[in-house]
């Protein structure tokens, strides 16, 4: 029996794992176009430190769900689920491959288990532990029908040497300007501030901490936040870890053709 929803890849990983880089490759190869999950390039001028698309990457493929709101605007679980499913049934409508990629494990299963949130009123569930702000998950159903789970799942240390050579990319290309603007025009206390990469180098900026400990502190903190992300796959038993880019290319036109 052939499903009435919409095919959908999901490619998942941790930080610089190279879920970008593939999920590029796959949208031109099967027609498709990304729709980017992740919790901090929702936000608008957080380029930089985001490891956010390039304009580059953009052209060769259209990317969904970048530069949503300000960063001193609110952006709930419940926000990005809602446009993720327009972006899947309005690219679907146009004939193309929708594939979303990206880290934000918790943002990807509201999509993937069709979370039902709490309307912005009710009363907090303390013993919910996926509590985020007034959008926290009620209630989780079976894994959405007609999807194709693969992930990406480097050695940590390959992870944690691309890391470090990210970190040094973006400071050639002005990442302290960024924090000092993004500060001065938003404010200390905005939220999505608080990102590890723009918390140290506000520091830095401020003369607090050298360059060298702003780097550090960068490093670490995106090394960590990658094991936390590893941790989380980990659990959906539903995911496909593969090891190469063959291996991707085969399972995907497996899952198309069926759907054909």
């Amino acid at each position: 029996m052939v499903s009435t929803i919409a095919p959908l890849i999901v490619i998942v990983g941790p930080t610089a794992s190279g879920k970008t880089a593939l999920a590029i490759e796959m949208a031109q190869k099967f027609d498709g176009e990304i729709i980017c999950a992740d919790s901090r390039t929702v936000y608008k001028s957080m380029d930089i430190g985001t490891a956010k698309p390039t304009n580059v990457e953009r052209e060769l493929v259209p990317h969904h769900l970048l530069d949503v709101v300000e960063p001193d605007e609110p952006f709930t679980v419940a926000d990005f689920k809602k446009l993720a499913n327009e972006s899947i049934d309005d690219i679907c409508g146009r004939g193309k491959l929708p594939i979303m990629v990206g880290g934000s494990g918790l943002y990807i299963d509201a999509v993937l288990f069709d979370y039902g949130f709490a309307s912005k009123g009710a009363k907090h569930d303390p013993t919910n532990p996926r509590h985020l702000d007034k959008s926290e998950p009620q209630i989780r159903h079976g894994m959405r029908d007609n999807t194709l789970l693969v992930g990406l799942n480097p050695d940590l240390e390959v992870i944690k040497q691309r890391i470090t050579d990210r970190v040094d990319e973006m400071l050639s290309q002005g990442f302290e300007d960024e924090v000092g603007y993004l500060y001065s025009k938003y404010g200390d206390g905005t939220k999505a501030l608080q990102a590890p990469g723009y918390r140290a180098f506000r520091d830095y900026v401020e003369n607090k901490i050298s360059l060298d400990e702003a780097k550090a502190q960068f490093i670490r903190n995106d090394y960590l936040l990658a094991r936390r992300q590893r941790t989380w796959f980990k659990r959906n038993k539903s995911i496909h870890w593969l090891d190469n880019r063959e291996e991707y290319v085969d399972i995907l036109t497996t899952f198309l053709n069926k759907k054909q």
